[in-house]
This record gives structure tokens, sequence and C-alpha cells, in this order.
């Protein structure tokens, strides 16, 4: 009679310790996404990505600045060309401005150049290769015929070959990822185009 009288108990401490078992398994399945919602955010873009995004929106944007101050009247292979860099460079802007919005960032960067001095240890911020001045722009501006193309394909090499060291600059400090392949095909890209801008150049009697 007592092992009848002691059945409900068992079954009932039984009971209470399954209950106890699941709720126990319940909460540790649940503590990874409880975790993983509260932790930060994964970072789009480190410092380096973030700033040699930023730094070569403001240089492709004055890509374009030099472009659209070309005279439109000169001669057709010169014209085709501008077009074709402008054409590249608003692609690449879009995917540049693309990333900046993922990371919550500015554009553009409030101290160009940084995430490269910070690697060769400089003290001073360094100035952006291959812009161009803007009494340069200006007589870009009012330029005419032949002296408009000589000056837009000397620019344009110039500034294409800063883009380059910029390019390759982050290409060598990052170590994967699509900024990288972004920087090195920039690199290549954009190297193609400087040999038809000397091309150009050398038909005219002129050097970069």
């Amino acid at each position: 009679m007592r092992v009848i009288a002691d059945r409900p108990r068992a079954l009932g401490v039984a009971a209470a310790l399954a209950a106890a078992v699941f709720f126990f398994v319940l909460g540790a399945a649940s503590r990874p996404l409880l975790a993983s919602e509260e932790s930060a955010p994964a970072t789009v873009l480190n410092s380096t990505e973030l700033g040699f995004v930023q730094d070569m929106t403001a240089h492709h944007q004055q890509a374009m600045i030099l472009v659209q101050r070309l005279d439109p009247t000169v001669d057709a292979g010169v014209r085709a060309l501008a077009e074709q860099i402008a054409d590249t460079q608003r692609v690449e802007i879009g995917t540049l401005l693309g990333w900046t919005q993922l990371a919550g960032a500015a554009p553009t960067a409030t101290t160009p150049m940084s995430w490269m001095t910070a690697h060769h240890h400089s003290t001073g911020p360094a100035t952006m290769p291959g812009l161009a001045t803007r009494a340069e722009l200006d007589t870009l501006t009012t330029a005419r015929g032949s002296e408009a193309e000589i000056l837009f394909l000397r620019l344009m090499y110039h500034h294409h070959a800063g883009g380059i060291t910029m390019a390759r600059a982050a290409d060598a400090l990052l170590t994967e990822g699509p900024v990288k392949q972004a920087a090195r095909s920039m690199a290549q890209s954009q190297s193609r185009e400087m040999g038809s801008l000397g091309v150009l150049l050398e038909l005219r009697g002129a050097r970069p």
C-alpha cells in the first residue's frame, strides 16, 4: 500500500524535474539569440577602407569637373576619351557612396588622406595626389581648341597618376575584401586610360 501511495508523489517529482530540464535547455538555446541582438553591429568598413572610399569619392568628383569644364568643341577623340572616363568614374562614385551610406559615414572625409598618413607615421596632413588647383580649373574653363585639349589631357593624366597612387596604397594596406578589389581594379583601369591620354598628348606634340 505504501508503494501505491508513494507513486503519485514520485510522478510529481519526475514531472517537476522534467519541466526544470526543459526550461533550462530553452534558456540556453535562446541565450545566443538574445546576446546577438544586444551586441554591437558589425563594422562595415575599417578605418583604412573608409578613408580610402571617402577620399576616392572626392578624387573622382574632381575628374567629373575636369570633363564638365572641357570645351565641348574639342577634337572628337579627346571628347570620346573624356566621356569614357566620366562614365567609368560615375559608376565608381555610385559604389563608393553606397559603401559610405552602409557605414553611416559622410561621403567625404573631414581630414583627407589620414588613412595613408596613419600608416606612414606622418605628423601632418597629406595633400591628396593628382588634384588640379582652382587656377588650373579656371584656365580649363576658358581654354578653347588645341589649348583646351592639351590642358585637359595633362590635368587628367596627372589626376589619374594621383588616383593610381591612392589605389595602390589601399591595395597594399588591405588584406582582403571588396574595397581592396575595387582599389586594384581602379589602378588597372586608370593605368590603361593614362596610356590613352599619353598617346593623345604625343599626337599633339605635347608631354604629360
